[in-house]
């Protein structure tokens, strides 16, 4: 085979190659898109579900305290909204419910899946919150994937402490709907986070959350 010949083989084969070649290349570029999408949709379903089941724990009140509950002056603030107080102006959700009177009568856990025992408790009632930070460890300047979903709940000596969750959470909203708040019955609250991967990916999740407990 002469060396034109081969030149000629070798741009054949380029022309035939080449749309493999591009079509492999979008083929992964897609795959790491939907897994990033997924990863993000992940991590909002996880969030979600701690921060639907502390809006469904708000209030709770086990039978020694609520026979005792006449004798109270104050009702605690079950459920507590302050607005634009994280990062990126997120809002920040702090709860609060009393545990089981007995071991018997159920166990219950905090955000990071502590047991709440009476040391996890101040005044008699258990704390979690969530909250939006700027990532630990970044410096400033430097762009980052959103910033970090963080869990505050009470250590053993009824200290506030907060632990990161997840990365890659840009903004957290709570809005209460419905009826005001010091109207009997359940209170209904929509929460929205935003995630993101810090370069493509901007992703919206809505949820909508009610209590169970509060009166």
């Amino acid at each position: 085979m002469s060396l034109l010949e081969c030149l000629i083989s070798l741009a054949i084969s380029l022309i035939l190659i080449t749309p493999v070649i591009q079509s492999s290349g979008q083929m992964v570029v897609k795959q790491a898109h939907y897994q990033k999408t997924q990863h993000l949709t992940n991590e909002a379903d996880r969030a979600f579900e701690l921060i639907g089941r502390s809006i469904r724990m708000a209030g709770y009140q086990n039978w020694v305290s609520a026979e005792n509950k006449i004798r109270q002056k104050t009702e605690p603030q079950w459920i507590e909204i302050q607005k634009g107080r994280g990062y990126n102006r997120s809002d920040v959700l702090v709860i609060r419910h009393e545990i089981a009177h007995s071991p018997s009568l159920g166990v219950d856990f905090d955000c990071l899946g502590n047991t709440l025992s009476p040391e996890r408790t101040k005044n008699q009632l258990a704390l979690q919150g969530f909250l939006l930070e700027r990532q630990a460890g970044i410096a400033k300047g430097v762009k980052v994937n959103g910033g970090s979903l963080m869990c505050q709940s009470l250590d053993r000596h009824a200290r506030i402490q907060n632990t990161t969750l997840m990365n890659g959470v840009n903004y957290l909203s709570i809005e209460e709907l419905g009826p005001k708040p010091n109207l009997a019955g359940p209170r209904l609250f929509k929460v929205q986070l935003e995630m993101t991967d810090g370069h493509v990916l901007n992703l919206t999740f809505e949820r909508y959350f009610a209590t169970r407990n509060t009166p």
